[in-house]
């Protein structure tokens, strides 16, 4: 794949390294349509950000190989903020000011998301977000969608299979970083209508490698029949791997903050039995011939791993979602005015994707219930189906 310079590149040349690429190469004469990007390939968050922009690559040469959206190529403008959300509030003002996009698809956490969402909706470009929590999109913005489950679907999920099997008493564990503090505070909210009773509450910092003393308590804590530990990051890998030196036997649910194969990594032989919701795409080759998102996973999982060399991600997921969904939008719309094509965005209407099928609407900018998340179980360093005879 050819990757050529454009002149917001040019003129970003002195943060030249922060650039993971400036275009995808035209496949006609026509002029391109420009997508802009902004995700952390490197930094603490690049296990995110990484298979997000070698994702949006993919798809974009996909795209064009295929003649590109109304007969003309996208030119990918991607920028990399290095885990900073200073920095992605920078690279955003830039793709709207010097490098004139008319669409965006980014943002790896919620904390750089919502860095760049003022400047979106001030410059009315559509912006459909990577990142999990539900603050990105509720309330609504006019400009702002997103493709990752909400950290509140997370918790419904879980608490749906919690409740099926009877754990009615359960402890907490959270991180304070943005993502985890969010679905802490969502599983507080909607905990009351599955009946079940948070008995100890909990928390650990970013930067924290040892969780032995709130797993103790949890521990020490009678009546705890399961424990709930929102969060991403090697922080849930720690807690996991605590867990397990401590001997705690009740069930540990994750969230689809871990869903990766470097969770599993870094949890090691502790992760066996961990519970978490997370879409299809990581139990790609288990999947009924007749589930409508199979023909997708498939076509992304083996496309990913055949570029790359390295496992498919829901993370990656997320960002092929987000792009297949614009590009859709795009030519639904006819336009590649930006109105128009917020308007078809927002349109979305069983669009099947890797993470769920989405149905958006001017009260929901993201498609997707609970209906969209599989139960999982880690079994041999591997996902499985969960079940409630598991």
């Amino acid at each position: 794949m050819t990757f050529t310079s454009t002149r917001g590149a040019i003129l970003g040349a002195v943060a030249a390294s922060a650039v993971l690429a400036a275009g995808i190469a035209p496949v006609a004469a026509a002029d391109p349509i420009k997508i802009g990007s902004v995700v952390s390939a490197t930094g603490s968050t690049a296990f995110l950000g990484d298979p997000e922009a070698k994702t949006l690559k993919l798809v974009a040469e996909q795209i064009n190989a295929k003649g590109g959206i109304l007969g003309r190529p996208i030119e990918l403008i991607l920028y990399d903020d290095g885990g900073d959300a200073n920095k992605a509030r920078t690279f955003a003002t830039r793709l709207v000011e010097d490098d004139g996009v008319v669409a965006v698809v980014g943002g790896t956490s919620t904390g750089a998301t919502m860095a760049m969402v003022p400047v979106f909706e001030d410059a009315e470009i559509p912006f459909i977000s990577l990142a999990g929590a539900i603050e990105i999109i509720d309330p609504v913005n006019p400009f702002v969608f997103k493709t990752p489950h909400t950290d509140k679907t997370a918790c419904m999920k879980i608490f749906e299979d919690m409740k099926a099997r009877g754990l009615m008493k359960i402890g907490m564990i959270s991180g304070t970083d943005g993502f985890g503090k969010s679905m802490r505070n969502q599983c507080m909210n909607v905990i009351g209508d599955y009946g079940i009773e948070v008995l100890v509450d909990e928390s650990y910092g970013p930067t924290d490698a040892d969780m032995t003393p709130q797993l103790n308590k949890i521990k020490n804590t009678e009546g705890v029949q399961a424990v709930v530990n929102p969060g991403f990051g090697q922080g849930p890998a720690i807690v996991t791997r605590n867990y397990a030196q401590l001997g705690i036997s009740v069930p540990l649910y994750q969230s689809h903050g871990v869903a990766s194969k470097s969770f599993i990594e870094l949890a090691g032989a502790a992760a066996e039995g961990v519970r978490l919701p997370a879409p299809a795409l990581l139990i790609a080759d288990k999947l009924a011939d007749d589930d409508k998102q199979k023909p997708v996973v498939s076509a992304y999982k083996q496309a990913y791993e055949s570029s790359t060399g390295q496992p498919v991600s829901t993370f990656g997921g997320y960002a092929y979602d987000g792009l297949s969904l614009l590009a859709a939008a795009i030519e639904r719309a006819g336009s590649d005015e930006p109105a128009a094509i917020r308007d078809a965005i927002e349109a979305t209407n069983g669009y099947v994707g890797v993470t769920g099928i989405y149905t958006m609407s001017a009260e929901d900018h993201l498609g997707l219930g609970t209906e969209s998340f599989r139960l999982l179980r880690i079994e041999n360093g591997d996902w499985v189906p969960e079940t409630a005879a598991n």
